[in-house]
């Protein structure tokens, strides 16, 4: 395996991402290269982009980063038994975008590896990643292009996959205490390896090149839709179900702040204003209550 292959990818990925919004946008990211301190317990770099308060994203985060440690946390190594007391290595680039606009969809995107090593025994290593979307208002059109780009990345690699992953995404983002999941969906995979490591890294690469395609055509269509106060408080209201599933739920976070990551782009993903209203329940007939009774239902968009 090929440590200096996969940070390439992953920084070239996050430039052609970066690049891509700002052109978009029209403001430009801010890149934050970091180094973990030598006495701290993961040891590793990074560069987290950041683009607050733009013309069309209210915040959007791309973070890369390449840490390694002695030992497995216990948040990884609980449910890969054989992963304790290895060291680790881990590379990967994620994003978050929230926009300005509750006619556009928020959304998420990461891609990843995972090593672990000990001595006199061979390494483990796996891809995760994936993309779904979180959409306020959603429109058709916009779910069946998002899960139509997954499928077509996909496919040739093998035409189970999508089905797969797409139900792997619905069940992973779903937040239970609410009983309900996190938006519309997309791919998602974890601890994947059974294609060997050339061609896993190659399907990951295809999901991570993907992504430029299956959201900005959405953002582009939405950004400019007219909106009143109204929907913009529905639109932080329902915010605050991603700041619970990132900080109870998400397999990412929880690693990244038990493993001793950086915290500050660990919760680059955090939305910048946040509602919660007691007890609030949609009337019936509104475009808020199909959210709830028609979006929010997992679905095969691509039927």
């Amino acid at each position: 395996m090929d440590i200096t292959a996969l940070r390439d990818y992953f920084l070239g990925l996050q430039d052609r991402i970066t690049s891509a919004v700002s052109a978009l946008d029209g403001k430009a990211f801010v890149a934050d290269e970091w180094h973990k301190p030598e006495d701290s317990k993961l040891k590793g770099y990074g560069r987290t982009c950041t683009l607050d308060g733009g013309n069309i994203l209210e915040k959007g985060g791309v973070g890369f980063s390449h840490v390694r440690g002695d030992q497995m946390p216990p948040s990884a190594s609980h449910h890969r038994p054989e992963m304790a007391g290895r060291s680790f290595e881990a590379l990967g680039m994620s994003l978050v975008f929230h926009p300005n606009n509750p006619k556009a969809p928020t959304t998420h995107m990461n891609v990843r590896c995972f090593i672990a090593q000990a001595a006199d025994k061979e390494p483990v290593w796996w891809f995760g990643g994936g993309f779904d979307l979180t959409p306020y208002y959603g429109v058709d059109e916009d779910c069946k292009h998002f899960h139509q780009t997954a499928k077509d990345a996909l496919d040739p690699f093998g035409e189970e996959l999508y089905p797969r992953f797409k139900k792997w995404c619905d069940e992973y983002f779903y937040l239970k205490h609410r009983d309900e999941p996190r938006g519309i969906g997309g791919v998602f995979f974890d601890d994947f390896n059974e294609l060997g490591f050339e061609q896993s890294f190659a399907m990951t690469r295809a999901v991570g090149d993907a992504f430029i395609n299956a959201y900005l055509p959405i953002l582009k269509r939405r950004y400019q839709d007219p909106f009143t106060p109204e929907e913009k408080s529905f639109q932080e209201y329902r915010r605050g179900r991603y700041v619970e599933y990132n900080l109870i739920f998400d397999r990412g976070t929880i690693f990244g702040l038990h493993s001793g990551g950086r915290t500050e782009s660990i919760l680059m993903s955090m939305p910048p204003v946040v509602q919660w209203w007691y007890n609030w329940q949609p009337k019936p007939g509104t475009p808020e209550a199909k959210l709830y009774d028609y979006y929010l239902k997992p679905r095969d968009w691509l039927a």
